[in-house]
């Protein structure tokens, strides 16, 4: 099939996600694959959103190793705003037809998509509970023929959704993040974003109770962190290909989400790659993310089950074979194949 996603995010920036992945993936299969992402405008780059740096360092068009093809417009205004539209954009670039849309940003939908393909899918992979973002998603749900989300809660989210509908979560590459051998170091990682949705407090309490745990922190800054205890290194933004090596070295892998409304439905990618790295994980209990110590997933609610999470994870040496054992079935693979079957049956 000739597939295009319309997404959120591009594939030149620090971050990996779903849409990047499964684009990969679909290539591989021997689909034809384009991705669209969102356009780097002008008041971004002025605003200095989009560093200006990075907006040169950004190929407009071009087609990856794995032969997807990869485009990023330019604009004056941003996406939702001006007057851009994919279906322009792309019959601009002699691209006017496509078996399948996939679609995560709302921000780029418009009702031209629905004349791009047979069958168009929103994916969201987020909840847009108000906004123009919320606006967009409702026009969407009256014109596409399938919903695929995320997570339970990002769907439940939609609200009365009258098309098929499905939860696909996050997956893993298996391939690049496998679990290794020996006993691991007191390490703990996080690797992510480092915004309103990280709870940095939650961080300094844990490394100010285990003086002798190293906490790496992993992402870009939009700021100067807080003060932090000695032991916690804020690293900041790495390369993906770096994350690996940084997640075998470690013994647990964190996801310290803050009680931003957004966490409620994350499906973090992180959670599936820390546990195909072999290490054991502690997260905030969310709708999406709940306990299961035989897999080495330990989740708190509050500052006594955090302590108490961090420490039945560290004292756990030995690389999670259980975790990892559970990611392989969370390949993107794996979600590819649900994702086909239930287009197939659209």
């Amino acid at each position: 099939m000739r597939i295009l996603f319309v997404s959120h995010t591009d594939s030149h920036g620090i971050f990996r996600v779903g849409s990047h992945h499964l684009s990969a993936e679909l290539a591989r299969l021997g689909h034809d694959v384009v991705h669209l992402s969102t356009p780097i405008s002008m008041v971004h780059r002025v605003l200095g959103r989009v560093p200006r740096s990075r907006a040169r360092a950004t190929p407009s068009d071009e087609v990856d190793a794995s032969g997807v093809r990869h485009i990023v417009p330019r604009t004056a205004l941003p996406a939702g705003i001006g007057t851009f539209s994919v279906a322009t954009e792309l019959r601009r670039r002699r691209l006017d037809r496509f078996d399948l849309v996939l679609v995560d940003q709302p921000l780029m939908w418009h009702q031209s998509v629905r004349e791009l393909a047979d069958i168009v899918v929103y994916r969201p992979t987020d909840e847009y509970p108000r906004g123009m973002k919320a606006g967009l998603q409702r026009d969407a749900l009256h014109h596409v023929d399938g919903v695929i989300a995320t997570s339970v809660e990002v769907l439940r989210g939609l609200g009365d959704v009258r098309v098929p509908a499905i939860v696909v979560p996050n997956g893993v590459d298996t391939a690049r993040f496998t679990e290794t051998n020996g006993i691991r170091a007191e390490t703990c990682v996080y690797a992510g974003a480092l915004d309103r949705r990280f709870d940095w407090g939650q961080v300094a309490r844990w490394a100010g109770a285990h003086r002798d745990v190293r906490f790496e922190l992993i992402g870009p800054l939009t700021g100067e962190p807080p003060t932090l205890p000695d032991n916690v290194a804020v690293l900041g933004a790495l390369p993906y290909d770096e994350l690996p090596a940084r997640f075998a070295a470690a013994r647990v892998g964190l996801l310290p989400l803050s009680d931003d409304p957004g966490n409620a439905g994350r499906s973090p990618m992180k959670l599936y790659e820390y546990l195909a790295s072999g290490l054991n994980v502690v997260s905030r209990r969310t709708p999406v993310i709940a306990s299961d110590p035989s897999n080495g997933v330990y989740t708190y609610a509050d500052e006594a089950e955090a302590q108490s999470a961090l420490q039945a994870a560290l004292e756990r040496r030995e690389p999670n074979g259980s975790g990892a054992q559970l990611a392989q079935s969370h390949s993107w693979t794996a979600k590819v194949a649900a994702i086909l079957t239930f287009v197939g049956g659209l």
